[in-house]
């Protein structure tokens, strides 16, 4: 088995393909922004980090939109944080547009809701620990918990145009979608690879996967 992870310049790559190998140790995970190995792996994981404007940008500077949209129709497909948010349509962070294949669109959390229940005010970006509650059954989750923990780190999230997208959910200052699915794709904002083992079970169900 092949595992393309995606490296357009602005991911954690190391984090991601040292969990993948650690779950999945006779598979071959290559770190790369070559369109052609894209197109000949098995699995894509598609990890991000920094500003969507910028993400945009350095993947279509190495010529991987077509690559990416063509395993995202047809293979097992893991988006991760702006990896996520890469895939809906358009993005308030600089009024971007995204890659189109989920609808929706991205937004900022929004001042007004950015307290606790107990009125405290939350910081933003979104960084730390939060349950993630599963809004319904899929392979990724076999074996995690409802209610686990996962990592996060993020300003903007997805506002999903079909509710059908949504996978799992959170609450920071308000609920929103941290996991969609849809076919061969799954996407979460959280981090798995910073998320111990509930993360580690994530990515090795993403390896046994048959989407």
């Amino acid at each position: 088995m092949n595992i393309a992870v995606i490296d357009y310049g602005m991911g954690n790559l190391r984090s991601v393909s040292k969990a993948l190998e650690h779950v999945a140790p006779r598979a071959r995970v290559t770190v790369t922004s070559d369109p052609a190995a894209v197109d000949s792996a098995d699995r894509i994981v598609f990890p991000g980090q920094g500003a969507m404007p910028d993400c945009m940008r350095e993947m279509d500077a190495r010529g991987l939109r077509g690559a990416l949209l063509a395993a995202a129709r047809a293979k097992p497909f893991l988006g991760i944080c702006i990896g996520l948010q890469m895939l809906f349509e358009s993005s308030e962070e600089g009024g971007v547009s995204g890659l189109a294949v989920l609808p929706g669109r991205v937004r900022r959390f929004p001042a007004e809701a950015m307290h606790d229940e107990r009125g405290a005010k939350l910081k933003v970006p979104h960084m730390g620990w939060n349950e993630v509650r599963q809004a319904r059954p899929h392979a990724l989750w076999a074996g995690i918990k409802d209610g686990e923990r996962f990592y996060f780190v993020h300003s903007f999230f997805a506002d999903t145009g079909s509710d059908g997208l949504a996978c799992g959910r959170t609450v920071y200052g308000l609920p929103f979608t941290c996991a969609v699915a849809r076919d061969n794709i799954f996407a979460v904002q959280f981090h798995p690879e910073k998320s111990h083992s509930a993360g580690l079970r994530l990515l090795a169900n993403f390896v046994d996967w048959n989407s």
